[in-house]
């Protein structure tokens, strides 16, 4: 397939990018930027897998959100897999948990339907 040939459905897959130990201003810039060519055009599903995460700052949750905005601009879902309780305590008073779904696992996160 040349670069410049859509991705059709059958080629999609979702692409997993796994996100540092600590996720703040020094960072967030660049992991935005990892997330957001991993939404390329044709791809259903980013999974940003925050297994590792025991810190997410403020900058870190709005690149979160910019990400997620990004790519449902190229039809793309980001959806977060588990991080430790702490983190997700603070993105649910955030109320980031409504915007972008949270995933125990990742079969569960690559199981379930975009929508």
């Amino acid at each position: 397939m040349a670069d410049s040939e859509p991705v059709t459905a059958a080629q999609a897959r979702p692409t997993v990018v796994r996100l540092p130990t600590e996720i703040d201003m020094t960072n967030a810039d660049s992991i935005g930027e990892q997330l957001g060519t991993a939404s390329a055009p044709g791809v259903p599903v980013v999974i940003a897998d925050m297994t590792a995460t025991t810190f997410c700052d403020s900058a870190g949750i709005n690149m979160l959100i910019r990400a997620s905005k990004r790519g449902a601009a190229n039809g793309t879902e980001l959806r977060l897999l588990r991080t430790c309780p702490s983190v997700l305590r603070i993105m649910r008073i955030q109320g980031v948990d409504a915007v972008i779904p949270i995933y125990q696992n990742l079969e569960e996160a690559l199981a379930s339907r975009l929508g």
